[in-house]
C-alpha cells in the first residue's frame, strides 16, 4: 500500500502528464485519395512530431489543420473545398477561444488548381504540391513569423514546384506504426494516360535509389513490419540504382527485401501492363514472399477505346501476359481498374469489357464511371457519354465484377490460410486481418494475435469478406 508522500508523488506526475499533453501542438490530417496520399501522410505526421506536432483525430483540437489532397476525380476535389469550409469555421472558434489555427491543403488538388485555392479558400495558410512536404516546417516558420509582425491573416504561402530533389531525403526515419507499412518507391508517371492527371501532378517518374528503399524497409521490419506494399503511380516502371550507380528493377528490388530476416509478406501497386517483364513474372514463380495477388489495371476491354485512353497494350496482349502470370504461378489472383463511359464508347466497345471480365474472372476490381478532368486530352475529345448510359454501364459491369469477386470468397470456404491481423472487429474478441489475396477476414481471436500472421480456417464468405476460426495448435 502506497504511503501518503508516494501517492501524493504519483497522482502528481500523472497531472504532470495531462498537462504536458494538453500542452502539446497538435496536427490534424485528413486524407484524400490513394495509397501513395496515405502514405506520404503517415511521413507528414513522422515529419511534424520532430516539430512537436502530435497527431490528433480531432479537428477542433488541430494547431494545424492539414487536407493531403486527390485530383483523380471531380468529386474528390469538391470534398477538399467542402471541408475546407468546415475548417474555416473550427478557425474562427479556436480564435475566439485565444487559439491560432494555420490551415494547409496539399497534394495533387494544389499542384492542378492553386489558383482556384486562393479564389475559393483565401483564409488557407499554407499550399503545397505533392513534391514540397518536405517543406511544411519552413513555410510555417515563415506564416508564423509573419503573424506576428503582421495584423490580419492573409493567406500564406503556395510551393507547386517540381523538385529536382528528392523530397524523401528530407523525411525522417520510417518506422512501423503496425505490421503492414506502405514504401515509396517510385513516384510520378510517363505514360500520360488522356484522361489522367497524375503526370501533371505528381510529375515525371523518379525511382528512390535501392539502398535507400533497402534502408526504410529495414528500419520498418526492426519495428514491427511483417509486411511491406511497395508503392508508386506506376510502380513495376522502377528503375533505382543500386549502390554501384547500376539501375535495377523492381524484380531486383524484391529479391532484395525477401533477404530481409522479419519481413514475411511483399506486395507492390498500382503496376502498368505493359511493364510487366519477364523478371517481374519470374519473382512471382520463385518469391514465396511476395503475396499471389496482383493488380493489374486494364481500364477497358476495347482496342479503339485503350487506344483512346494511350494505355500502350492491346486487350490481347493483357490476356497473354494474364496468361505468362498464371503459367508461373497458378495460384496468382488478378484485380483491377475499369472506368466506363470513356468518350466514344459504344455499346460493342462495353461488351469487350465484359467479355475480358469473363475471361480473367477478376477477384477484386474497382470500377468507374468516365470523368472529365479539365486539363487532359480526353476531356476535350467528342462524343462524350451521357452520364445516364455511363450508370447503366457501371452497374452492369460492377454486378459482374461482384459475382467473381463473390464466388472467389465462397470457393475459399474450408481452405486454411495465413492471416495477418491487423486491429480488433466491431465485436467484442473479434480482431480482423487480411489473406494473401487482400480479403477482408474476422474471426474470433484474442488480442495478442494482433500484428502476428495467424492460420485461420474459413467458414463462411461474403462479397466483402471471409468469416474464419483460428486453427488451433
Amino acid at each position: 500500500m502506497l504511503t501518503k508522500e508516494e501517492d501524493y508523488q504519483k497522482k502528481s506526475l500523472k497531472n504532470l502528464k495531462v498537462k504536458i499533453k494538453e500542452e502539446m501542438k497538435k496536427i490534424f490530417i485528413k486524407t484524400f485519395g490513394c495509397q501513395m496520399n496515405v502514405y506520404d501522410s503517415k511521413r507528414i505526421a513522422d515529419l511534424m512530431k520532430k516539430y512537436g506536432y502530435e497527431e490528433t483525430d480531432k479537428i477542433s483540437e488541430g494547431d494545424i489543420i492539414l487536407f493531403n489532397t486527390c485530383h483523380i476525380r471531380e468529386k474528390a476535389a469538391e470534398k477538399v473545398f467542402s471541408d475546407l469550409g468546415r475548417a474555416k469555421k473550427v478557425k474562427n472558434v479556436r480564435e475566439k477561444q485565444g487559439k491560432d489555427t494555420i490551415i494547409v491543403v496539399m497534394g495533387c488538388v494544389v499542384q492542378a488548381e492553386d489558383d482556384v485555392i486562393i479564389k475559393r479558400a483565401p483564409y488557407v495558410d499554407i499550399a503545397l504540391g505533392p513534391l514540397a512536404y518536405h517543406k511544411l516546417p519552413e513555410l510555417l516558420k515563415k506564416v508564423l513569423s509573419k503573424r506576428d509582425s503582421e495584423e490580419g491573416n492573409n493567406f500564406g504561402l503556395i510551393d507547386t514546384e517540381f523538385y529536382a530533389e528528392p523530397k524523401f531525403d528530407y523525411l525522417p526515419d520510417n518506422k512501423s506504426q503496425g505490421a503492414c507499412s506502405f514504401l515509396a518507391i517510385q513516384e510520378g508517371c510517363d505514360n500520360f494516360c488522356t484522361y489522367c492527371v497524375v503526370p501533371y501532378t505528381r510529375g515525371i517518374e523518379y525511382s528512390r535509389p535501392i539502398e535507400d528503399v533497402l534502408k526504410e524497409a529495414k528500419s520498418l521490419v526492426n519495428t514491427g513490419t511483417l509486411e511491406i506494399n511497395l508503392l508508386g503511380q506506376n510502380v513495376n516502371s522502377y528503375h533505382g540504382e543500386d549502390k554501384n550507380g547500376k539501375e535495377r528493377n523492381i524484380a531486383y528490388l524484391i529479391n532484395k527485401l525477401a533477404e530481409i530476416d522479419g519481413l514475411k509478406r511483399i506486395r507492390y501497386t498500382t503496376s502498368y501492363p505493359a511493364d510487366v517483364d519477364d523478371d517481374l513474372i519470374e519473382a512471382h514463380k520463385n518469391i514465396k514472399e511476395l503475396m499471389p495477388y496482383l493488380h493489374l489495371p486494364i481500364q477497358a476491354g476495347s482496342d479503339i477505346i485503350l487506344k483512346a485512353m494511350n494505355r500502350r497494350y492491346s486487350a490481347s496482349e493483357y490476356l497473354r501476359l494474364v496468361e505468362k502470370l498464371l503459367k508461373a504461378n497458378s495460384e496468382i489472383g488478378f484485380s483491377s481498374d475499369f472506368i466506363v463511359g470513356f468518350p466514344g464508347e459504344s455499346d460493342k466497345d462495353f461488351e469487350k469489357t465484359i467479355r475480358i471480365v469473363n475471361e480473367v474472372k477478376f477477384i477484386q476490381a474497382f470500377s468507374f464511371k468516365y470523368s472529365q478532368r479539365a486539363g487532359t486530352p480526353a476531356a476535350i475529345m467528342k462524343n462524350q457519354i451521357e452520364e445516364n448510359v455511363k450508370t447503366e454501364r457501371l452497374q452492369i459491369l460492377q454486378d459482374l465484377l461482384f459475382s467473381y469477386q463473390n464466388k472467389f470468397n465462397k470457393d475459399c470456404i474450408d481452405k486454411t490460410m495465413p492471416v495477418l491481423f491487423e486491429q480488433k472487429g466491431r465485436h467484442k474478441g473479434q480482431l480482423v486481418g487480411r489473406t494473401p489475396y487482400m480479403q477482408n477476414l474476422y474471426a474470433e481471436a484474442d488480442f495478442n494475435c494482433i500484428n502476428k500472421l495467424i492460420d485461420v480456417k474459413i467458414i463462411d464468405a461474403t462479397t466483402n469478406s471471409l468469416k474464419g476460426e483460428k486453427v488451433k495448435g
